[in-house]
């Protein structure tokens, strides 16, 4: 339990650290390629949250139409049960 709350606690950079992270991009990238980047990250994430949108959707799609055939198909046993009960 130790181990994994430490390797969480020293997995993550703090303030210090994400300073120097800057500080690295800007002298890698410089500061006109940096907007440029930040809108590429921003359409890659847009991306995926309308996949992540579509994919829920179609899941409850396809839950809605299971729940609708096993309606249709209660509905059709009960309305015949009674025939079998007559007989």
């Amino acid at each position: 339990m130790n181990i994994m709350l430490s390797l969480f606690l020293f997995g993550l950079p703090g303030g210090g650290e994400w300073i120097i992270i800057v500080v690295i991009v800007l002298v890698l990238f410089g500061g006109k390629k940096i907007p440029e980047l930040m809108r590429g990250l921003g359409q890659g994430i847009r991306e995926f949250n309308n996949a992540k949108s579509n994919i829920k959707s179609e899941i409850n799609e396809n839950i809605r139409e299971i729940e609708t055939q096993k309606r249709k198909e209660i509905e059709s046993k009960t309305e015949s049960a009674p025939e079998n009960i007559e007989k």
